[in-house]
């Protein structure tokens, strides 16, 4: 027999939620969910994969895929700032050739 860790309502074998507190009940199947460093470095180096997996992540693990999902949006907001700064470059350049 299990036990609420927080009400400590006991629960039956397959519980997976208390029905006293509402409080999820941790079981060998649970799954970990916390920030990582990895994968905000795999959607910053590819975004799309980032998008993806913050799609498919973000009702199970919100915390892995907001790391994930945050590292894509870093990546797309450096890319658009460094083409803005590349077409002022090439821009003045152009425009330094014929005046």
């Amino acid at each position: 027999m299990k036990y609420c860790s927080k009400c400590g309502q006991s629960l039956d074998d397959d519980a997976v939620v208390c029905v006293r507190c509402g409080c999820k009940v941790a079981g060998n199947n649970s799954v970990q969910d916390h920030s990582s460093f990895g994968y905000g470095l795999l959607g910053f180096c590819i975004p799309i994969a980032g998008l993806i997996l913050w799609l498919v992540w973000r009702s199970e693990t919100p915390l892995r895929a907001k790391s994930a999902g945050l590292g894509a949006l870093i990546s797309v907001i450096l890319g658009v700032i460094i083409y803005i700064i590349y077409g002022v470059a090439i821009a003045a350049a152009i425009s330094g050739v014929y005046y």
